[in-house]
């Protein structure tokens, strides 16, 4: 089999993606994920709430593919609002190390006019080598 499509238990079906898909080699590719749960139900309205979530969706993941944070060596961010980002830094460190400790893989921010959920303000992707 050359890949593996990956999908934590209790998930709501992901419909149209897979939320990720490991190869052979061991490469986890996660698909974006934004600021709600299982359900698909947003937990915050704020990006801080938001931010946490999606990077919890992440860890979920790679601990669904048998891996651990730390496996992660990728995170894209896309976010609505420099502003908003700019200004929340430091709730982004915290929050960010609340799940990802202090493992901090190569990453790269992009500013997006809008994402495909209105209500999200962030959305993450990560690749991990499980």
């Amino acid at each position: 089999m050359a890949h593996q499509t990956i999908h934590p238990d209790g998930w709501l079906p992901a419909k149209g993606y897979a939320n990720g898909v490991l190869t052979k080699d061991g490469t986890l590719h996660i698909g974006g994920q934004i600021g709600w749960d299982k359900n698909k139900h947003f937990v915050a309205d704020d990006f801080i709430g938001q931010m946490q979530q999606a990077l919890q969706n992440i860890r979920d993941i790679v601990e669904a593919a048998g891996g651990k944070v730390e496996d992660v060596t990728r995170l894209t961010w896309f976010v609505t609002s420099k502003k908003e980002y700019l200004e929340a830094q430091a709730e982004v460190g915290h929050a960010y190390r609340k799940i990802f400790g202090r493992h901090f893989p190569a990453m790269s921010l992009v500013v997006v006019s809008e994402l495909v959920e209105d209500q999200a303000k962030v959305e993450i992707e990560a690749t991990a080598h499980i």
